[in-house]
C-alpha cells in the first residue's frame, strides 16, 4: 500500500494529474468570487429587522419593515383588509425569515422583485377561508333547559370553547367549518357554519345511553345491542368518591360480583368472586383484561384508579368463551383514559386525609385479668383445672400476681396499657395527579403522574406509589391508525401482615400478641418492655413478647416495579375489513426485604436463630402477541360482523433468594446477612406459553332479532402435549320486542329485549408443568458413596399426564326492561354453571407410596337469579336524584366427588391442634362448617358428687372424653348419635358461609352545583367462623389475656351456658357451633358531597372546570357479628370462606379533595 502511495505522488502520474487540479481550482475560485459579489450587492437591501408589536394591523407592521430595510412594499387594500392583526417579537432577524412569520397564519403570501415587496392573496384560497368569523350560540335540551359545561370542537382543529351556566358559547371559526357538540348523556352533534347568526342547538338525550358504545371481548357494541350478560361500573361515582384501588371500585356496584377481604388492613388482599366458586381447588379469581392485555393476577396497585374511563363486567359464556380457558371465573375489562380531541387540557387532583380502625375488641382490664389469673392451679404455665370448694370459690393465690402482702385490689384502678391503643393510630395519606391530554381528529395524547403516600394504621407501615402513564394515538391516514399505551408504576409497601398465622407459632400473628399480651405486671407496666419477665425471665412463652416493641423493630419491606405497555397497528384493508395486530409486555420485579433484630421475637436472645433476616427478588415478563381481522357489513335491514383472530402469550418467571441467621450487625438489616451464617439459598424459574385461535359472528336484522357465536381454540403449556388444546364454544339470541310494531310506539316500553345465551370457558389456574413428575435434590434422603454423603433425587408430589382442562358450561336467560324513554331499567338474569373436570389433590392406593395426586375429578353447579335496578326519580332544572339497586343469589352445590366420596373436608389450623371445620358434601353447597353441635355447659345436676367433695359425670350423660375429668363449667356438645360419648361421628353441618343474597344501593343527587353520593352495601345469610373466641374465650392457656365477655364465664356461683368455666378441659375446643355467628351485615360504604364552583367563574381564571369534595368511606356497619369486622376472611379460598382468625377491622376512610382542569 505505501508502495502505490509514494509512486504517485512522486512519479509521472501525480505531474499529468496536478493540470487538471489547478484548472479546476481557478474555476471554483472564480465562481467563489462572483457569488461573494452578488450578495454583497443584495445585501444592500437585505438589512435585518427589530419589531416587538402586539395585535397590531399588518400594514402597520409593513410600513415599519419598509422604514427600517429600505425595500418598497406593495399591496391591494382590499387584501390587506382581510389580514388579522399581528403579533410578533424579532431580534436582528433578516427580512425574508421576518416576512415568513409575519404572513404564517395569514391569507397572504409574498414575493421579492428587486427591492419591491409584492404582497397579494394566496392562490386558490376560498374568500371563506381569508378570515375569522365571531360565532355565538346557546346550548339546550329537549326541554329548553340551558346546558352548562358543553363542548364545542371545530372539526379539524384543537380549537375549542365550552358553554357557561346559561348554556352559552362563543368561538372565532372560518365559515364551512363544522363545529362537534359533545355532552355526557347526550347525543353528539355536528353542524356546519353557514353564517354568523346566533345558533340555537337543542342537544337530545341519548336515551340513558342505550347507544352508548360499551367495550366487550376484543371489541366494542352499543349497549342496546349486547345480547349478553355484562355489567358496568359508573366511573362518574368513582370520581365523585375515590377508590385507592380497583378491586374496591366493584364492591357493591355489579350485580353477581362479590368483593371480600382477608383483612381489614390498607392494600389488604381483595378477593373477587363473578357468579359463585367454579373450583375448588384452584383459583376462582376472574382474569383481568387491562387496555386489552389479558393479565390473571394483576398487581392493580399499579394503576391509579383516576386514570380509568371504563370498567366492563363479562359474566355469561356468550361474553367470556371469547377469552377461552381462562374466562371460567368471568372477565373484567379496564379502560384506561387516552387523549380526546381538542385543545389541551391540564387537569390536576389532589386529595388528602385519614383512616381510622373504629372497632376495639373490648378486653379485660387488669383487675380482671388478675382475677382470671387467680383461678387457676399452678404457678409455672399449666393448664391445671379450677378448685372447687362446695358453696365457696376460693382463690388460689398465684406467686406472679399476688404474692405474699399483695391482693386483688392491688389492680383495681391502676394505670395500665392498652396495647391496642398503642398498635392502631390514625393514618394520614395524600394522593396529586396531573394529566395533560388534548388533540386533533387524528392525532390524540395523553400524558399522566400521580404520586400516592399513605401511613397504615398499624405502626411501622405505610405505602407509597409514583406512577406514570403516557398514551398516543395517530391516524396516519383514513385506513392507518397506531397507537400506544405506556403504565409505569414504583410501589413501597413497608410493614407486617396483622393476620399472618403459623400453626407452631401463633403469636407470630400480631394481633394474637395484641389482645392477648398482658394489660398489668405484679410492678408496672411499659411499652418499653421487651419480654413479660413477671411470668417468663427466660423469653420462653410466645405470647409474653411486647407486640408493640417487636413490630416497631421487624422489618418486612416489598418494592415492586411494574410495566404495562402495549402498541397497536390497525389497517382497514377493504371498507368493510380491518387487520388489528398488537404486541406489549407486563413485567414486574419484586424485591422483598425482611429482618429480625434482637428486639424482636423472631430474632432475640429467646430465639435458636438469632438476628436474622431475608432477601427474595422475583421477576414475572409477560408478553403478548395478537392479531385479528374484524369485518362488519350493513345490507338494508341485516347488519354482518365476523372477528377472526389468533394470540401468542409467553409468562417468564424466576426468582432467587437468601437468608442467614446470627447476623452480628442490627444496624445493618438484611444488607447484612452476608455476614451471618446462611441458611437458605434458593433459585427458580419457570416459562408458560399459551397459543389461542378464536371466531366470532354476530348478526341483527332489523334491530329486533340477534345472533352471536364464539370459537376459541386454547393451547396450553401447563398440560401434557395429549391434552394441551381445549376448545370453549358459545352461543347467544336476542330478540328485541320493543322494535317490533306492537310495542314500537308505546309510550311505557323504551327497551324490550330477551336473552339466552349457552357456551363453555375453562379454568388453567394450576401450576405450571403440574402434570410433571418432579425431581429435587433432597438432605433427608441422603446416602452415603465412600465417605462422603450425598443429597437423594425424590419425587415430592406425584405427576399426571392426564391432566386436563377444568371447564364450566353456563346457560344464562336474561330480560332488559327500559320504562318511560328508560328512566326505568330493569335488568334480570336466570343462570346456571356447571363446572366438571375439577382438578383436586385425590387420594391414592396406598402401594403407590403417595397419600394423594392431583387428578380431574368432580363436579359442582352453582345457579343464582340476579336484578339490576337503575331509576330516575327526579329529573329538574335544579334537582336531580337517580339509583341503582343491585342484588344477587347464587346458590351451589357439589354435584360429585372421587367415586364413591360423600364428602371433602378441609383442615384449617386454630392453635398447634389442626382442626377440620369445613366440608364440602355432594348434595351440599361447596362450603359448610362442619362440627359438634354446642348446647351449654355441664352443670352440677349432671354430675354425682363422691364423698370427698368431687365430682363425676352421671352414667346418663354423654362425655366430651375423659369422664373422669370432666367437671362442671366445662363446654357440652350434643350427642347426636346416643352413644354416650362425643366422636367424630356426632359431627354435624352448623353453619353455611355462602351468602343467600348480596347486593348494593347506590343513590345520586345533585342540586345546582351540589352532588351527593351514597352507597350501601349489603349481605345477608352467611355465617362466619369466629375462631378468635376459641382462643380468647376460656382457651386454656395461662397468662393469655382474654375478651372482656369472658368475665361472664361459668363459675360456681354464676352457672352460665353462655362461656364455660376458666381452665375448663375440652378436648374438642375447636370444632363446634358456639363459634358460629351471624354474619349478615349492612354498611354504609360511601358518602360523598362535592360542589362544582361556577364555570362563569371559573373561566375568568382561565380554568374551565373546578369542584372540591368530602368523602367518608366505612361510616357505619350494621351486624350481629362479635369479631372484627363481618367482611373479612383470613383463609380465602372456595373450600374455606368466612373464616375469621385475628383479622383486624376495616378502617374508617375520611377524604377531602379538589379537582381542577384548565
Amino acid at each position: 500500500m505505501y508502495k502505490n502511495f509514494t509512486a504517485f505522488f512522486c512519479g509521472t502520474g501525480f505531474r499529468a494529474t496536478s493540470k487538471i487540479l489547478f484548472r479546476t481550482m481557478k474555476l471554483v475560485i472564480l465562481f467563489w468570487v462572483t457569488a461573494l459579489f452578488q450578495v454583497s450587492a443584495a445585501s444592500t437591501y437585505a438589512q435585518n429587522v427589530n419589531i416587538n408589536v402586539k395585535s397590531t394591523s399588518l400594514e402597520s407592521v409593513l410600513d415599519e419593515f419598509r422604514r427600517q430595510s429600505g425595500y418598497h412594499f406593495l399591496y391591494d387594500e382590499q387584501a390587506m383588509r382581510r389580514a388579522g392583526p399581528v403579533t410578533l417579537k424579532l431580534s436582528n432577524t433578516p427580512l425574508k425569515e421576518a416576512m415568513e412569520i409575519c404572513l404564517a397564519n395569514q391569507p397572504l403570501t409574498y414575493v421579492i422583485q428587486g427591492k419591491d415587496v409584492i404582497i397579494k392573496p394566496k392562490p386558490n384560497i376560498e374568500l371563506n377561508k381569508l378570515f375569522l368569523v365571531p360565532i355565538t350560540g346557546r346550548v339546550t335540551d329537549e326541554s329548553g333547559q340551558p346546558l352548562a359545561g358543553v363542548s364545542i370542537l371545530v372539526k379539524g382543529t384543537q380549537k375549542t370553547a365550552q358553554t357557561d351556566d346559561k348554556g352559552s358559547f362563543k368561538i372565532d371559526v372560518e365559515l364551512k367549518q363544522t363545529l362537534i357538540i359533545r355532552y355526557i348523556g347526550y347525543t353528539p352533534k355536528e353542524i356546519v357554519v353557514e353564517n354568523t347568526n346566533l345558533m340555537n342547538i337543542v342537544l337530545q338525550s341519548s336515551v340513558t345511553e342505550l347507544e352508548n358504545v360499551i367495550v366487550t371481548g376484543y371489541g366494542s357494541q352499543k349497549k342496546i345491542d349486547i345480547i349478553s350478560s355484562i355489567g358496568t361500573v359508573n366511573v362518574g361515582d368513582l370520581q365523585k368518591a375515590p377508590v385507592k384501588s380497583l378491586e374496591e371500585a366493584l364492591a357493591g356496584r355489579i350485580a353477581g360480583v362479590q368483593v371480600s377481604s382477608s383483612q381489614g388492613g390498607p392494600l389488604a388482599a381483595v378477593n373477587i368472586v363473578i357468579r359463585g366458586n367454579s373450583s375448588l381447588t384452584q383459583d376462582n379469581s376472574p382474569l383481568w383484561v387491562i387496555d386489552g392485555f389479558p393479565i390473571e393476577n394483576p398487581d392493580n396497585n399499579a394503576i391509579n384508579p383516576k386514570d380509568i374511563e371504563e370498567i366492563t363486567i363479562l359474566k355469561d359464556a356468550a361474553s367470556t368463551a371469547i377469552y377461552g380457558s381462562r374466562g371460567a371465573n368471568g372477565v373484567i375489562l379496564i379502560t384506561t383514559k387516552s387523549g380526546k380531541a381538542g385543545a389541551p387540557v391540564i387537569a390536576f387532583n389532589a386529595t388528602s386525609g385519614f383512616q381510622r380502625t373504629l372497632k376495639r375488641m373490648e378486653l379485660m382490664n387488669p383487675l380482671e385479668f388478675v382475677q382470671l389469673q387467680t383461678s387457676y392451679v399452678g404457678a409455672s404455665g399449666t393448664n391445671a383445672k379450677i378448685f372447687y370448694t362446695p358453696g365457696d370459690e376460693s382463690l388460689i393465690g398465684n406467686p406472679f400476681y399476688v404474692p405474699g402482702g399483695r391482693t386483688l385490689e392491688s389492680y383495681r384502678n391502676v394505670p395500665f396499657v392498652n396495647w391496642q391503643e398503642e398498635l392502631y393510630r390514625d393514618a394520614p395519606f395524600q394522593d396529586f395527579s396531573l394529566s395533560l391530554s388534548g388533540g386533533t381528529d387524528k392525532t390524540r395524547y395523553l400524558i399522566s403522574g400521580s404520586n400516592t403516600k399513605q401511613v397504615g394504621t398499624i405502626i411501622n407501615s405505610d405505602f407509597t406509589r409514583y406512577q406514570g402513564k403516557v398514551v398516543l394515538n395517530q391516524e396516519i391516514s383514513k385506513r392507518t391508525k397506531v397507537g400506544f399505551n405506556f403504565n409505569f408504576a414504583n410501589t413501597f409497601t413497608n410493614g407486617n401482615n396483622p393476620s399472618s398465622f403459623s400453626a407452631t407459632s401463633p403469636s407470630f400473628s400480631l394481633l394474637y400478641a395484641v389482645w392477648g399480651y398482658r394489660p398489668a405486671t405484679s410492678s408496672s407496666s411499659s411499652v418499653e418492655d421487651q419480654l413479660n419477665n413477671d411470668i417468663d425471665p427466660d423469653g420462653q412463652l410466645e405470647y409474653a413478647y411486647n407486640p408493640v416493641r417487636n413490630t416497631r423493630n421487624t422489618l418486612i419491606t416489598a418494592q415492586r416495579n411494574n410495566v404495562l405497555g402495549n402498541g397497536f397497528l390497525e389497517q382497514k384493508i377493504l371498507n368493510n375489513l380491518t387487520l388489528r395486530i398488537t404486541g406489549g409486555i407486563n413485567y414486574t420485579q419484586l424485591l422483598r426485604k425482611n429482618f429480625s433484630g434482637s428486639n424482636t421475637q423472631g430474632g432475640g436472645p429467646q430465639s435458636a436463630l438469632g438476628p436474622n433476616g431475608a432477601i427474595a427478588n422475583t421477576e414475572v415478563a409477560n408478553f403478548l402477541n395478537e392479531n385479528t381481522l374484524n369485518y362488519t357489513k350493513v345490507i338494508k335491514r341485516h347488519t354482518i360482523g365476523l372477528l377472526g383472530g389468533f394470540s401468542v402469550q409467553k409468562i417468564k418467571t424466576q426468582g432467587s433468594s437468601a437468608s442467614a441467621s446470627q447476623v452480628p450487625n442490627d444496624d445493618l438489616g438484611p444488607s447484612g446477612i452476608d455476614e451471618g451464617t446462611p441458611y437458605g439459598i434458593g433459585s427458580s424459574s419457570s416459562n408458560s406459553f399459551l397459543n389461542s385461535y378464536f371466531v366470532r359472528a354476530n348478526y341483527k336484522f332489523n334491530s329486533k332479532y340477534y345472533f352471536s357465536g364464539t370459537l376459541r381454540a386454547d393451547g396450553s403449556s401447563k398440560f401434557a402435549p395429549q391434552n394441551r388444546w381445549g376448545y370453549f364454544p358459545s352461543a347467544a339470541v336476542s330478540w328485541n320486542v320493543a322494535q317490533e310494531d306492537f310495542l314500537k310506539k308505546s309510550k311505557t316500553f323504551s327497551n324490550l329485549k330477551l336473552r339466552y345465551s349457552y357456551g363453555t370457558s375453562g379454568n388453567n389456574r394450576v401450576n405450571d408443568f403440574a402434570y410433571l413428575f418432579p425431581i429435587i435434590l433432597s438432605n433427608d434422603a441422603h446416602y452415603a458413596f465412600g465417605n462422603t454423603y450425598y443429597k437423594g433425587a425424590v419425587l415430592p408430589t406425584l405427576g399426571n399426564l392426564d391432566l386436563r382442562w377444568e371447564t364450566t358450561a353456563t346457560s344464562d336467560a336474561g330480560i332488559d326492561i327500559g320504562i318511560l324513554k328508560n328512566k326505568v331499567e330493569l335488568t334480570v338474569d336466570y343462570y346456571r354453571k356447571v363446572t366438571k373436570d375439577l382438578l383436586i389433590q385425590a387420594t391414592t392406593p396406598g402401594h403407590i407410596g403417595y397419600m394423594s395426586g392431583i387428578n380431574n375429578i368432580g363436579s359442582v353447579s352453582n345457579t343464582g337469579l340476579e336484578f339490576s335496578l337503575n331509576t330516575v326519580n327526579v329529573n329538574t332544572k335544579k334537582f336531580n336524584w337517580n339509583s341503582n339497586f343491585n342484588i344477587s343469589f347464587n346458590k351451589n352445590k357439589v354435584l360429585s366427588l372421587t367415586s364413591g366420596q360423600q364428602g371433602l373436608t378441609t383442615q384449617v389450623n386454630i392453635s398447634t391442634t389442626p382442626a377440620f371445620p369445613y366440608i364440602a358434601q355432594v348434595g351440599g353447597p361447596i362450603a359448610q362448617f362442619i362440627g359438634y353441635k354446642w348446647i351449654g355447659n355441664y352443670q352440677y345436676s349432671d354430675f354425682d358428687q363422691l364423698p370427698n367433695g368431687s365430682y363425676i359425670l352421671k352414667g346418663n350423660i354423654a362425655s366430651n372424653g375423659n369422664r373422669s375429668t370432666i367437671q362442671p363449667g366445662d363446654i357440652k356438645y350434643e350427642d347426636i348419635n346416643g352413644d354416650g360419648i362425643i366422636t367424630d361421628a356426632d359431627k354435624i353441618v352448623i353453619g353455611n358461609p355462602n351468602p343467600k343474597f348480596f347486593g348494593g344501593f347506590t343513590n345520586n343527587f345533585t342540586y345546582l352545583g351540589f352532588d351527593l353520593n351514597v352507597l350501601l352495601t349489603f349481605s345477608y345469610g352467611n355465617d362466619i367462623y369466629n375462631a378468635n373466641r376459641l382462643v380468647f374465650e376460656g382457651a386454656p392457656l395461662q397468662f393469655v389475656n382474654q375478651f372482656a365477655t369472658f368475665n361472664n364465664r361459668w363459675t360456681p356461683t354464676n352457672q352460665t351456658n353462655d362461656y364455660p368455666r376458666a381452665g375448663g378441659a375440652s378436648t374438642r375446643p375447636a370444632e363446634s357451633s358456639r363459634v358460629v355467628e351471624d354474619g349478615s351485615f349492612l354498611r354504609l360504604q360511601t358518602v360523598s358531597l362535592g360542589y362544582n364552583l361556577p364555570s362563569s367563574l371559573m373561566q375568568k381564571i382561565n380554568v374551565k372546570n373546578a369542584r372540591v369534595f368530602c368523602s367518608a368511606q366505612n361510616l357505619a356497619v350494621w351486624t350481629k357479628y362479635q369479631g372484627s369486622d363481618p367482611e373479612v376472611s383470613t383463609r380465602p379460598g372456595a373450600l374455606t370462606p368466612g373464616f375469621d382468625i385475628f383479622a383486624y377491622p376495616r378502617a374508617f376512610t375520611m377524604t377531602f379533595g379538589v379537582n381542577f382542569s384548565f
